[in-house]
């Protein structure tokens, strides 16, 4: 596959790694934001390859895991009503609300809960299901946002009544800057998510290294792409530089994407958002826009989201800051399992709790 196979390939990684081990000078902290990059670190084997002193943080890179108890039982509430229908990417189908149940619970209780592969999938559900109102759960940052906003540009251009988004949406870097207020976390670099940026682009991590210091890389998710930003990372780390370099220049641009960026502001406007394990955070979240209110399910059925409490023993929340890891928590491996999730880390294919149980920590 053009741009992807060629960086896999071990001849091009061997070197690129060498270059690793010669660009680190001192010991130095990253965070990988993205969730993909942390299973992708995982999946290829890099942690056991990284020089002495190099320690990867995962960071609140998943969508389904910083998505709050409280909105989970949002949704919980609208698949019991009637004449409801719920849509969602399979990620979220085994998601436990502040009560331990999940969407797949609902399902086996009589619940009408369908899984798609696309927001449009949902909108054709509506379509086949006139009776019915069909609830898309609106989760993920800014690379999922655009294919949501086109789904509910469609729905009002094709007078699709009974369709409506109940939006968790988030953006970045609103909740990087949460972080790194956060005295205690103690890192040197970011590793920036390759997907999110090709929408809002390298420049949006501008303020993150200016303001605090701190040397910043948007990298891609094969091995080639990983060990390249990393490289960047370790010698402006040794330079004591802090600045903005886009190692994935076939996807991301300074700019980003304007299209897309223009049809999100057109749907969505920017509002309060909590997050799991960070809490509120201001204009983190997107909610859709008076003029398409129609296809807001939260306006529609007036939901009141109610403070909602982790489970008991659960570190969800100290893992997405970084500031433990999966091994730390006491139900890690033993009450929550990919089989049995007590947290969302776990059962994201994204979360990090995942990739440690899947690929050993």
């Amino acid at each position: 596959m053009k741009y992807v196979d060629e960086f896999r390939d071990q001849a091009l990684a061997a070197p690129l790694l060498e270059e690793l081990h010669r660009s680190v000078s001192r010991p130095f902290r990253v965070m990988e934001v993205c969730g993909t990059h942390t299973m992708a670190i995982f999946r290829s084997g890099l942690r056991s390859l990284l020089p002495e002193g190099v320690k990867l943080i995962s960071g609140p890179g998943c969508p389904v895991c910083v998505t709050s108890a409280s909105h989970i039982d949002g949704i919980l509430a609208m698949a019991e009503m009637d004449n409801v229908r719920i849509a969602l990417f399979g990620d979220l189908f085994r998601v436990p609300g502040s009560s331990g149940l999940s969407l797949a619970h609902a399902s086996s209780q009589g619940a009408r809960v369908d899984i798609v592969y696309s927001p449009m999938d949902s909108l054709e559900l509506a379509r086949k299901n006139p009776e019915e109102l069909v609830v898309f759960l609106g989760v993920g940052f800014e690379t999922t946002t655009p294919g949501i906003a086109a789904t509910i540009m469609a729905a009002k251009n094709s007078h699709v009544d009974n369709f409506a988004v109940f939006s968790t949406h988030k953006v970045m870097p609103p909740p990087l800057m949460a972080l790194l207020d956060d005295p205690d976390l103690q890192i040197d670099g970011l590793l920036c998510p390759g997907h999110v940026s090709s929408i809002i682009g390298a420049r949006a991590y501008q303020p993150l290294a200016e303001t605090y210091k701190l040397a910043c890389v948007v990298g891609g998710f094969e091995p080639a792409d990983i060990l390249q930003a990393l490289i960047l990372l370790a010698r402006q780390i040794a330079r004591k530089e802090a600045k903005v370099e886009n190692a994935y220049t076939r996807a991301v641009s300074w700019q980003g994407n304007a299209r897309a960026q223009q049809m999100v502001n057109e749907i969505f406007q920017p509002v309060d958002m909590e997050w799991r394990g960070l809490g509120m955070i201001p204009e983190s979240g997107l909610a859709i826009r008076d003029s398409y209110a129609h296809f807001d399910a939260e306006k529609r059925f007036d939901i009141k989201l109610e403070p909602a409490e982790e489970p008991k023993g659960c570190r969800c929340g100290e893992i997405l800051k970084g500031k433990e890891q999966p091994p730390q928590c006491p139900l890690f491996g033993s009450r929550c399992t990919p089989t049995n999730p007590v947290g969302p880390c776990m059962v994201s294919s994204e979360g990090t709790c995942a990739a440690f149980y899947k690929y050993g920590g």
